[in-house]
Parts: C-alpha cells; sequence; structure tokens
C-alpha cells in the first residue's frame, strides 16, 4: 500500500507526442516515395508548404519517384480523318483516384485554341510529350504547344515557306512536327523546341539541315518518326534502313534494319526502354518480337538481334471478351513503344469492328487492357507532365 501510495504521488512525466509537422525533409521523402502514383504525390504535396518544400528541393528524390512511378498515362487521342478535333479516351483506373481527378479536372476538348470558322480543317496533332500537345494549323499558318492539365498555351508561327522547301528538289510531300524538351524532373518545362521535318522525292529535311537519302524516287519514302533516347527514327518504305535525326546537333545518319522488316514499316515501331535503351518491336499476328541494337562477333559492328519472341494469345484472352473460338481472326499494331510500356490494338478481320486497345510491360511481361472503342487514323497517348509547381526550392511559386 505504501509503494502505491509513493508511486501515485510521483509526477507522472508527460509522454512526448511526434507530430508529422516535426519529420524531417529526408524522411517525408521516404514516405512519398511509397504513394502510388505522380497524382498522389501532387495532391500530398499541396497539403502544406513543408511538403511542396521537401518535394521541390531534390532532384535525386524527383528522379528515384519518377523511376519508380512513372508519369501515369491518362488516356489516349485519337486524330480523326476530317475532324476539327481530335477525340479522347480516358483510362478508368478506379485504383487510383488521383489520376481519376487530374483527367477530370484537363481541358481534353482543348477549348483554348484559338478557333476560325473559316479555318478547315483546323487543329491537327503533330506530336504529344511530357504532357503537352503539339498541334498545327495550316489554315492558320499556326503551331500551337498547349498542356490540357495546366492549360498553359504557346502559339508559334508556322516555318516560312522558303525554309521548309530550301533544299528540296521536288515537291515538298510530307512534314512533320516534332516537341522537345528539357528533363523535367531537372528544370521546369518553361522551354522547349519544335523540330520541322519535311522530305520530298530526293532528300529529308529538318528545321536548318538538309540530308540525302536513296528514297528511290516516291515521295512517300519515309515512314512517320519516333523518338527514342532524344533522337528521331524513319524508316524508309521499301529498304531496309532508317534514317536518323540527332536533335541535339540536327546532324543525320542512316541505320540498318532487320532484313525481313524491309518493307513491312507498319508491322514494328521503334521505341525505347524503361533504361532507355533503343529497340524495335514487330509483330507476328498476336506474337511480339523484340529487337535491339549489339555488337556482332565478327567485327563488333552493332547490328539488330532478336531478343526475344513473346506470344500474348493466351493473355490477350485472359484480359479481354473476345471468345476463344474467335481468337484466330485478330491481330496486333503497335503504335507506340514508351518507356519500356509496348501500346498496341488489336485488328479484326471486319474493319469496323471495335479494337482491344492493350499495353504491355517489356520489363514485367505484364499485359493489361486500356479501353476498348473504334480505331481512327492517328493514335497519341497522353501522360501526365512532371508538375512544374514540383520542381526547385523557390517557394515563391
Amino acid at each position: 500500500m505504501a509503494a502505491a501510495a509513493a508511486a501515485a504521488a510521483k509526477p507522472q512525466v508527460p509522454i512526448a507526442v511526434t507530430t508529422i509537422d516535426a519529420l524531417g525533409d529526408d524522411l517525408l521523402r521516404e514516405i512519398f516515395l511509397r504513394l502510388p502514383s505522380l497524382p498522389s504525390l501532387v495532391r500530398a504535396a499541396l497539403t502544406c508548404r513543408a511538403f511542396l518544400a521537401a518535394a521541390r528541393s531534390s532532384p535525386a528524390f524527383r528522379r528515384r519517384f519518377r523511376s519508380l512511378r512513372p508519369p501515369p498515362l491518362l488516356g489516349i487521342f485519337f486524330e480523326s480523318v476530317g475532324s476539327d478535333i481530335a477525340s479522347f479516351s480516358p483510362l478508368r483506373r478506379r485504383s487510383d483516384p488521383d489520376a481519376a481527378a487530374a483527367v477530370r479536372g484537363a481541358d481534353v476538348c482543348l477549348t483554348r485554341l484559338p478557333y476560325n470558322e473559316d479555318a478547315h480543317p483546323g487543329w491537327k496533332i503533330g506530336d504529344c510529350r511530357g504532357g503537352y500537345l503539339l498541334l498545327h494549323n495550316w489554315s492558320a499558318q499556326q503551331l500551337a504547344v498547349y498542356n490540357p492539365l495546366t492549360r498553359a498555351l504557346d502559339l508559334l508561327p508556322m516555318p516560312p515557306d522558303e525554309i521548309l522547301r530550301s533544299g528540296c528538289v521536288g515537291k515538298l510531300s510530307y512534314m512533320n512536327f516534332f516537341l522537345l524538351y528539357p528533363d523535367e524532373v531537372l528544370e521546369p518545362p518553361s522551354s522547349f523546341r519544335v523540330v520541322s521535318l519535311c522530305h520530298d522525292t530526293s532528300r529529308v529535311r529538318a528545321s536548318s539541315e538538309a540530308a540525302p537519302a536513296q528514297p528511290s524516287g516516291v515521295e512517300h519514302w519515309l515512314l512517320c518518326g519516333a523518338e527514342a533516347g532524344g533522337d528521331l527514327y524513319f524508316a524508309h518504305v521499301e529498304q531496309p534502313y532508317m534514317v536518323v535525326l540527332d536533335t541535339t546537333t540536327l546532324q543525320y545518319s542512316l541505320i540498318d534494319l532487320p532484313e525481313h522488316l524491309e518493307g513491312a514499316g507498319y508491322l514494328y515501331m521503334t521505341g525505347e526502354t524503361k533504361d532507355g535503351e533503343l529497340c524495335i518491336v514487330s509483330v507476328d499476328g498476336l506474337t511480339l518480337h523484340i529487337w535491339f541494337r549489339r555488337a556482332d562477333n565478327a567485327g563488333g559492328d552493332e547490328t539488330w538481334m532478336l531478343d526475344s519472341v513473346i506470344p500474348l494469345e493466351k493473355e490477350i484472352l485472359e484480359a479481354t471478351e473476345i471468345p476463344e473460338d474467335d481468337i484466330g481472326m485478330f491481330r496486333l499494331k503497335v503504335y507506340a513503344v514508351l518507356d519500356g510500356i509496348v501500346y498496341m490494338f488489336t485488328i479484326e478481320e471486319q474493319p469496323s469492328a471495335a479494337s482491344w486497345f492493350l499495353s504491355f510491360c517489356l520489363e514485367t511481361g505484364e499485359l493489361e487492357n486500356l479501353f476498348r472503342r473504334t480505331f481512327d487514323n492517328l493514335i497519341f497517348p497522353y501522360f501526365m507532365s512532371w508538375p512544374s509547381l514540383l520542381v526547385g526550392d523557390d517557394m515563391s511559386t
């Protein structure tokens, strides 16, 4: 009894309470790394100035977060023939409500673009990269760089006709525009470059540099370009090589293609892995063939080598509602290989049938069913950009 009374009389030391405000930046960033997606990081960082400062002030953290949680695919823009504006199909992932909220807040109808009733066919998408769309309007002679999430809009004049045609011998037959940004986790994307590329029957020209090739005298001898590792790759429609444009120096070079892909430009796509390694993904029915450039054993020169063959019939049956008896009527078409993810859709024997849009991760081997809809002319996957508010340690912005 005496001991109990003495214990009761002894003053109680208050238990120290640790609040989230007491956490240091390093511990906060470790917590942030466990968030499921970039939209979740944005939501958390905007909770208070301390959280925002922790996320903004460390480029190493931003690189690590991006490697673990790449900017999510929010949906796909479809450019239809004859349409005045592209349509958008969002991804509906119930597992990530923050990504869904980002899609709901985006201006996917592109309402900030200038509108002119007399300008037909209106704005067309030329490129889609880093959360920004590059659009061109031939009637208005304008280019536009637009971020549907932030509604940031830059209007640029179309390159002068003398620049487009300078160095081109014949009729200007084709033109592409490409959007290039700095590393978004190191600096805000306040600056960008637009590379214009055209070709005629004799040569290809990008911005101010022209390069000869072997086009065989046909007008459309280059296929649509693809970016990988900061360079642009354009396959010849008939011959087994690609024209490569170094976007830093604007210098050209030529590389070979796998021999059996000669003239099969619509059956493969150039892209890059998660680590930025150049690759080609070709399709045979419902099977993917993955190619990498490797040094051959003889002279040490780099050439394309087949790395893996991946049949996907079983996975497609499990991910879609295609009846097993009908699976032989389908084949795949790849439209992008970005950050180690192959984006593709199914094609049925009936041209008017809706397609299943799918993604396949080269690293994990996981196939995902994105959605089902009819196929349009051009396809542009739209990824969330790394927000500029999460870059830098200047808290005044």
